[in-house]
């Protein structure tokens, strides 16, 4: 992509971001991995959710990223043949157009964009590896597999910092949040280090602080979420405590990793009924509030978050849809949307602008296996 093209990306993410809190259309898009489908929905100022379509993507489509300026959606598909599929959006309609299925190095449990948009980052669990394809000037991912770093067993996301210049993938498997210094200019990735969370944590999902001076890393076994801060002249991470998202009372008890399970091989035997099995983290837009779900009790819990020290405190523990593998806060932050793999809804929950306490307000019907929610708005 030119300079003058990635500029005028980097550009256009920025002023999406300090756009005032009023919206032309707000849009959510949920991958439903059994269907194969991606549903798109309105959202409405007042939190009502209204179904506009049903578009086909391909089965085991799950992780959803957007490119930074808006126009893309980008899919990941997860049953063979392995692929990430590049949607065009309409800002007008919401309507998805299908533009290319692109190879990708494998089955892709994670999906990120770099700020400029000229590369995709995928993190494969199955296979234990973090990946960077290009993408081309339409933004549109290309089959070029830039490059394949193995990580050890189960890598579960990969993420990327404000500056551009810092990525960290968490690796269930090894208990270890890698760090990455990334090269804007070639794409590529240089292992630069890790900090190891305790033995059974299972760390999954990150999100970073929009003031780019924390990462909050949500663990899945242990259904706590570990506070790091992040030097801004090398990327490395100080952890500053853990909170729990797993009320006390819950009957819940700390969780295993989960194997991958490919086409052939066996089950596994059933596991216990009550263990902790968190699933995905996000904060509001202003930083203030954060939220994480749980698939075993399928619940959010809420957090308020000291600006000072960056450490979140928990507020409210609240049922929602069953086994809430995604979550998403809108850009206005005034609504947190919620899909349940095993729910025939979509839940959208008011965020209290005090607490950041959830009121559920509104539903709209899924598709089957629903997993993954994405939500933007265009001015």
């Amino acid at each position: 992509m030119p300079r003058a093209k990635a500029l005028s990306s980097l550009a256009s993410a920025a002023l999406l971001a300090i756009a005032p809190l009023t919206w032309a259309n707000t849009y959510v898009y949920v991958s439903n991995a059994t269907d194969g489908t991606v549903n798109s929905y309105q959202l409405s100022a007042q939190g009502q959710l209204h179904l506009l379509a049903t578009t086909d993507a391909g089965l085991g489509v799950m992780p959803l990223a957007l490119s930074p300026d808006h126009t893309k959606l980008y899919a990941s598909l997860r049953a063979k043949p392995y692929s990430v599929v590049t949607f065009s959006i309409d800002p007008a309609s919401g309507a998805l157009k299908h533009l290319k299925n692109s190879t990708v190095a494998d089955s892709l449990a994670y999906l990120s964009v770099d700020k400029a948009g000229h590369y995709l980052f995928g993190a494969s669990y199955g296979e234990d590896l973090v990946s960077v394809n290009s993408i081309d000037a339409d933004g549109v991912i290309t089959d070029d597999v830039r490059q394949v770093i193995k990580t050890g067993p189960n890598a579960h996301s990969i993420i990327i910092d404000a500056t551009n210049r810092f990525v960290y993938a968490a690796n269930l498997g090894s208990d270890q949040l890698l760090e990455f210094k990334f090269d804007a200019t070639s794409g590529k990735l240089d292992a630069s280090g890790h900090v190891k969370l305790p033995e059974g944590s299972g760390p999954r999902h990150p999100v970073i602080s929009p003031d780019n001076r924390f990462l909050y890393l949500l663990n899945e076994m242990a259904g706590t979420v570990t506070t790091f801060a992040i030097d801004r002249e090398t990327g490395q991470l100080s952890a500053l405590g853990d909170v729990s998202a797993i009320p006390a009372g819950s009957g819940l008890v700390r969780g295993v990793a989960r194997p991958m399970i490919k086409p052939g091989q066996p089950a596994p035997p059933p596991l216990a009924s009550n263990l902790i099995w968190a699933a995905d983290i996000k904060l509001t837009p202003d930083g203030r509030f954060l939220y994480t779900s749980e698939r075993t009790g399928s619940t959010v819990s809420v957090f308020a978050v000291d600006r000072e020290s960056g450490l979140p405190g928990f507020v409210q523990n609240i049922k929602v849809e069953q086994q809430p593998r995604g979550i998403t806060v809108d850009p206005s932050g005034q609504w947190l949307l919620v899909t349940g793999e095993k729910s025939p809804d979509v839940g959208v929950y008011a965020i209290d602008p005090k607490r950041g306490t959830l009121t559920r307000t509104s539903a709209a019907p899924s598709g089957k296996g629903a997993n993954w929610v994405q939500a933007v708005s265009y001015p």
